[in-house]
């Protein structure tokens, strides 16, 4: 029997996949990225308490196009993360293929100081 998939399905086994082989600690939390189709949000998050540590989206950034926005929001989450004591993150592109949006937040993400 064929399997139904659709675009959400898609992403979502993709993200299960993701998942399983990554987790955030309090050394080093997950930096999770969500794209819909009008913002981009991240989410820094220490998976052993469950609690986020910080969270911005493209909503609050200035920029010419999406993908400008999605690079300042990444450069604002990294301003963030590094005032609570975070520089180093496990990136989760969250089922989302690296290109555009994605890779613009998390390079926006490197260029305000977090490594991964």
């Amino acid at each position: 029997m064929k399997r139904l998939t659709n675009k959400a399905t898609k992403i979502q086994i993709r993200h299960n996949r993701i998942r399983a082989k990554i987790s955030g600690t309090p050394d080093m939390p997950r930096l999770c990225v969500y794209k819909s189709n009008t913002s981009v949000y991240g989410q820094i998050i220490d998976d052993s308490k469950g609690i986020t540590l910080a969270a911005y989206s493209a909503d609050k950034c200035k920029g010419k196009n999406f993908v400008e926005k999605s690079l300042n929001a990444g450069k604002e989450l990294a301003k963030l993360a590094i005032e609570k004591g975070v520089s180093k993150v496990v990136f989760d592109r969250g089922g989302f293929i690296y290109t555009g949006k994605v890779k613009a937040f998390a390079d926006g993400a490197r260029e305000g100081g977090l490594k991964f």
